[in-house]
């Protein structure tokens, strides 16, 4: 009897580039496309309602990355595997989607035989480095300010960086606007900043709040 093929959720913030994955993947027996979401958000909720074998993933989407929707799925009960595919191999997009718990981090320009191959892999577990994220992963981390932030202070600064307001990110991590005022305070401490200006383009000098 043969396997009930690999179910797979598309996300990528270009339509354009899902068409394109899925008329590639539907090319195979052993795959399916069960639903194709646009950011971090959208994924989270259809990796929920859908509950695919694997998701293959963007990194840089706007509203929610890629590195982020990834912890977020990965977090609930038998989650699926994640394959991340980008156009980008950014040191920290590489190392930030392999803490999160991804399978696998590859190119938008690789093949299809080796994109099929690493779905394939995935599901069963084993990983898929493009080479350029293996060289990421073998150098040593450079230290930056950014190293001695908690992952929530983290997060609040992300979001600062993306242009949201003390109102949005509170919203966002579900906090009062005065804890996010107090993130911030704090923030501020550690970088050696003085105002959200400075914080946010420190930030994007670290690849911390990128969008699309």
């Amino acid at each position: 009897m043969p396997r009930p093929p690999i179910r797979v959720l598309l996300v990528d913030d270009h339509a354009i580039v899902r068409e394109g994955l899925r008329m590639l993947l539907e090319q195979e027996e052993d795959l399916e496309v069960v639903a194709e979401a646009g950011d971090g958000e959208e994924a989270i909720r259809l990796a929920a309602v859908h509950r695919p074998d694997l998701v293959l993933m963007d990194v840089f989407m706007p509203e929610l990355d890629g590195v982020e929707a990834a912890r977020r799925i990965l977090a609930a009960p038998d989650p699926p595997r994640i394959l991340m595919l980008s156009s980008l191999s950014e040191e920290g997009a590489v190392r930030g989607a392999i803490e999160a718990g991804a399978l696998g981090y590859l190119l938008k320009d690789v093949s299809q035989e080796t994109l099929v191959r690493a779905l394939r892999d995935a599901v069963e577990d084993r990983p898929t480095l493009h080479p350029d994220a293996q060289r990421i992963l073998m150098r040593k981390p450079r230290p930056t300010p950014l190293d001695q932030l908690t992952p929530r202070e983290r997060s609040v600064l992300e979001l600062l960086a993306q242009g949201r307001s003390n109102r949005q990110i509170a919203n966002r991590l579900e906090l009062t606007e005065g804890t996010v005022k107090g993130y911030l305070t704090t923030i501020f401490d550690k970088l050696g900043v003085v105002d959200r200006t400075q914080a946010a383009l420190l930030a994007a000098e670290h690849g911390l709040g990128k969008r699309g």
